[in-house]
């Protein structure tokens, strides 16, 4: 059985690393933007946030990874609720 993930997002504190790292194994950066509001925070469960995000493909093009560093909240290990 096949596992197949379309967008996988993750908190991370600096996104300069992260991207230079899925690089190296082969994931391509699509682009980077800033998301903010309270509409973005109906997504996470957060309210309003200010986060930065970086998408990145995997190189069969089929999945997405999202790393983010939010600054509203603060990024922590701790920031998402458990659902």
């Amino acid at each position: 059985m096949a596992l197949r993930m379309d967008n996988v997002g993750i908190v991370v504190e600096n996104l300069e690393p992260v991207i230079a790292f899925f690089e190296e194994l082969g994931l391509e950066l699509e682009g980077r933007a800033m998301v903010e509001g309270e509409w973005a925070g109906r997504v996470t469960g957060l309210g309003d946030q200010r986060v930065e995000i970086a998408m990145m493909r995997t190189p069969d093009g089929h999945g997405r990874l999202e790393p983010r560093v939010s600054s509203t909240p603060p990024s922590s290990p701790t920031t998402a609720p458990l659902r």
